[in-house]
Parts: C-alpha cells; structure tokens; sequence
C-alpha cells in the first residue's frame, strides 16, 4: 500500500493508504471526505463542550438578547421545557445567550466530556506519529460515540435548532463561519506531490511511480489557489541540531582568535634550551631552600 501523509499547508493531518493505480478522482474524493469528517468531528465536540456547561441551545429568535429583551418581546424557549438532562438540570448561564443555561448534572457533564475526549484520541493529528492510518471508519465511530452520549444525557432528543443535532443530521448551517472557510468540499479539492498538483483523470503512479511500498507527503488544499509552500530541507530537530553544532564551532574559533599568536613559546616543546639541560642532567632544578 502506497502511504500519503497529509497535510494541509505545513501542518500535519493524516495518514492515509491507498494503491498506486488508484484514480486521482478517487484518491482525492475519499482524502476530503477524511479531512472534512475530521472537522466535522471537531464542531461536535466544541458544541457538546457547551451543551455540558450551559444546556441546549436557545432558538436563533433569542439567542443574544437579555431577560429583560425576551420579557419584553414575550418569546418563550418551547423546546427548553422538552429537551431536558437525565437526572434534572443544574442552572449555569450562558454570557454569550447562545443557550439556556439548563446544564447536566456533573455526572451526566463527565460523560459527555469523556466521550469527547475519546473522540478527539480517534482523529487527533498524533496518529500520524504513531503511524496510525485514518480511516471514515474511525470518523464514523468517533460520530458514532458523541451521538451515543447525547442520546443518554438527553433522552428526548436535542431541539432541532441545536447545531449538534444538525450535524447529526448533516444539516449544518457554516455560512459566515470561520467553520466555513475550513472545509474543502470533495469538488474543489486538490492533492499536491513534491510542488506539483496531482491532476485528476490520471492515477497516482503516473506521479510517483509503481512501487507499492512508496510514503510521500501529499498537501490538500483548495483548487486555483497555487503551488503550496515546498516542505523545508531540514527537519525542526535536524535544524536544531545544526544551530547547536554551529555555535559550538562559532564558540571554539572565537577562543582561538583571542589567544596571542606567540603564546605556544610558553609551551614546554618550544624551549631552545631544554635538550642541552636533559645532556647535562639539570632538567627540573628547582633554586631555593629544600623543603
């Protein structure tokens, strides 16, 4: 199996395993459909990092205005009444007015965050270190595990406004998001080999060759946006290193070029005299009283 690590400018993202004669349309489609699934990962578990500490959210008519504001325009939270935590809900409120402010209790909070933290293990860029292929199999079970958790701390469901519900039913709402501008759709995405663009309508060995045990670094970004920035010579540990190794030398010339030119007469081997004292056995005569 041919390796691709991807990344999306110098930032590392996944591993992912395919053939050499697999079509660049095939190998592009199914690389995006990882990257935005990881993302799609990640939005789940911002919002249910919410949803534990400040409840569900509030209609988009009410989110953002003060009590007094939703007193005066007499709208009312009907799904708030519906959808409530296992257990009873703990009143903390939310300073932005995204949600209502009914949380879970701390046992029903844990298990939201543990499941998040699981699901954040399964797509977390560390896989790639340790030579963990991604894989939608495990996007899908990391959805999988959040939906799961939702579904325990509240039982009668999620208002259909929540957009944790709506990214269970993959019926998200991105524009005008910086969410937005983070996704490559599959039509407009694009893979890039050693500075050149992987033109779909040909396979991948027609870029790097037919040998199946091939690992390259494959960048995803969006179409007609250029040539991504070539990967640098050195690692950031080799250039570590180097600089080390350079300050050391820098550090050794500099202590040479202080030393007088004159100043190897001092040593023993530059002594004129020394062999004539060694035939007349006066080497190491000291003057002066013994002790």
């Amino acid at each position: 199996m041919v390796r691709l690590h991807i990344k999306k400018g110098d930032e590392s993202q996944f591993l992912f395993d395919t053939t050499v004669t697999a079509k660049l349309e095939d190998v592009i489609k199914e690389v995006a459909e990882v990257y935005n699934g990881r993302l799609k990962v990640q939005r789940m578990c911002y919002e249910m990092e919410e949803l534990a500490k400040h409840g569900v959210s509030l209609p988009p008519n009410m989110q953002g205005l003060t009590d007094e504001q939703v007193e005066d325009l007499k709208l009312v939270d009907e799904w708030g009444e519906k959808c409530q935590p296992s257990g009873g809900p703990v009143f903390n409120k939310d300073k932005i007015g995204r949600r209502n402010g009914q949380a879970p209790n701390e046992q029903m909070a844990e298990v939201i965050n543990k499941t998040i933290s699981e699901a954040r293990k399964i797509i977390s860029k560390d896989q790639a270190t340790a030579n963990v292929v991604m894989t939608m199999t495990m996007i899908k079970d990391a959805l999988d595990q959040l939906r799961g958790a939702t579904m325990i701390v509240y039982p009668m469901g999620l208002p259909p406004h929540e957009p944790i519900q709506m990214e269970i039913e993959s019926n998200e709402d991105l524009e005008g998001t910086q969410a937005s501008k983070e996704i490559i759709e599959e039509a407009a995405a694009s893979l890039w080999f050693s500075g050149k663009e992987m033109i779909r309508g040909k396979k991948l060995s027609d870029f790097i060759g037919r040998n199946e045990k091939t690992k390259i670094i494959a960048k995803i970004q969006k179409r007609g946006q250029g040539a991504p920035a070539r990967e640098p010579v050195f690692g950031e540990e080799e250039r570590k290193q180097m600089m080390a190794h350079a300050y050391r030398k820098q550090e050794e010339w500099k202590k040479l070029t202080e030393d007088s030119e004159d100043a190897y007469l001092d040593s023993g081997w530059a002594d004129t005299g020394a062999l004539k004292r060694q035939f007349h056995g006066i080497q190491n005569v000291k003057l002066g009283p013994r002790s």
